[in-house]
């Protein structure tokens, strides 16, 4: 019991943000992520783009293309790879100003250099929608932070398998972790607020959360096209969420591996009954949906 103690104690102590600058933290955090980024770059392009065509450096319009959810996609990875370039300069006791610069970008930089080796492929194309829903992602982390100093509204993800990427496992994905990524027509993009962050009441429970959401159906290919001189016709409808939530961050607990394993895991929306509004049958009521 003695030992475990001991041990729960150091990791608690490793894991506790630094009150000054600690000079070896931020060299050993700014090194991991220069190196994870460039590993992650060069990957991308030895075994995915590689895969492609090369092309001259080209844009493309893609806009209106999957009922915007790829776009949500782009917010959803900025804002979250923003945090954790925030959270891990706040481990090294890096100022709140540079915390903002140098770390909430993090998501917008990673994510602009894959926007260029998109340029460089046929398959694809540099999208300024793409960029401009990056540059919402980080908005949203440094935005809230500049007026609150916290995160009272944070974006999430929730995911349910369809039967749509059995019909297109090439673009929608083939197997659970596959879809997670490709299948937009069981991914749920959502912003949930903190209610007592707003609403100061003893009577609330402070993680309580309230959460809209934005989903769509009905998706085998970005827009309605030819699939092998085939027209592909899709009853595409978009879907808008109202439901309750968990905010993991704010459950009290002196263990500060579990604070960190709160966080992880406040990504993703947990589980509530959730009232459906869409544009072809109206409302529509889950028990439990995620």
């Amino acid at each position: 019991m003695s030992i475990c103690s001991f041990s729960q104690s150091k990791i608690d102590a490793f894991l506790k943000p630094s009150d000054s600058l600690n000079v070896s933290r931020r060299n050993a955090v700014i090194i991991s992520e220069v190196t994870l980024g460039t590993l992650t770059l060069v990957g991308l392009d030895q075994l995915w783009y590689a895969d492609f065509p090369r092309s001259k450096f080209h844009t493309i319009n893609d806009a209106d293309e999957w009922l915007q959810m790829d776009k949500l996609g782009h917010t959803f990875s900025a804002y979250q790879l923003g945090k954790v370039g925030a959270d891990a300069l706040k481990w090294s006791g890096v100022g709140n100003k540079d915390q903002l610069i140098y770390g909430a970008t993090l998501g917008f930089t990673f994510l602009t250099a894959v926007e260029v080796l998109d340029g460089y492929s046929a398959e694809w194309g540099f999208s300024w929608s793409d960029m401009a829903a990056n540059a919402l992602g980080t908005g949203l982390y440094v935005g809230q932070e500049l007026l609150w100093e916290e995160q009272r509204i944070v974006m999430k993800y929730s995911f349910h398998q369809t039967g749509y990427a059995a019909q297109r496992p090439d673009k929608l994905g083939d197997g659970f972790l596959e879809e997670m990524l490709k299948d937009y027509n069981g991914q749920t993009y959502w912003l949930s607020a903190n209610v007592s962050s707003f609403v100061k009441s003893s009577k609330l429970p402070v993680w309580l959360n309230v959460a809209i959401g934005y989903g769509a159906d009905g998706m085998l290919t970005g827009k309605n096209e030819r699939v092998n001189n085939l027209l592909i016709t899709q009853n595409r409808q978009r879907q808008y969420y109202l439901s309750l939530d968990v905010d993991l961050s704010k459950i009290k607990t002196n263990s500060r591996l579990l604070r960190s394993l709160f966080d992880v895991f406040n990504t993703i929306k947990v589980p509530f009954p959730t009232l459906e509004f869409n544009d072809k049958n109206g409302f529509k009521f889950h028990y439990v949906y995620f």
